[in-house]
């Protein structure tokens, strides 16, 4: 099943190793993007965000997905069950990639996965990373105060499926 088409318009295959990729700035320098994966947990027309710590230095205090940094070597879908496995104990099992998106603020791309099966119950592994963790329903999830405003169309796209 698919989701909706990613941002960028291509897919990113799920066995490519992404060990950072370059960008030119306006200014004709390169610059290595971060690359990172991040998980929805989605189930029963909810999902889990954690609210991230007020001492992160990238967006301080507010709701964000669960993920972080692929190492060197990984695959995407390698980062995306570390990660998981180390912010909130659970093992994806069924996920798709949804979409790419370019933080040009803090020169990261983020690739975002909807998972719809996990094994274990999700809990707050990392409090230096998250403070918290919640279920939120779409509509709920709208209204809080996340860490980029394009996640608002991921989210709302989710309900569509």
């Amino acid at each position: 099943m698919r989701w909706i088409r990613t941002l960028s318009g291509r897919r990113t295959s799920k066995t490519k190793r992404v060990p950072g990729s370059l960008r030119k700035t306006g200014k004709g320098q390169t610059v290595e993007l971060k690359v990172c994966a991040l998980g929805i947990l989605f189930r029963n027309g909810k999902i889990l965000l954690g609210k991230r710590t007020k001492y992160r230095t990238s967006y301080p205090n507010v709701w964000d997905m669960i993920g972080g940094h692929c190492e060197s070597g990984e695959t995407l879908t390698q980062t995306l069950i570390r990660e998981l496995q180390e912010e909130i104990g659970v093992t994806p099992i069924q996920f798709e990639h949804i979409s790419t998106l370019l933080d040009s603020n803090n020169d990261h791309t983020y690739h975002v996965f909807v998972v719809t099966n996990w094994k274990g119950e999700p809990e707050s592994l990392q409090p230096e990373e998250h403070s918290m963790i919640g279920w939120f329903g779409i509509n709920e999830a709208l209204e809080l105060e996340l860490a980029l405003p394009v996640y608002r169309e991921l989210f709302t796209s989710l309900e569509d499926n």
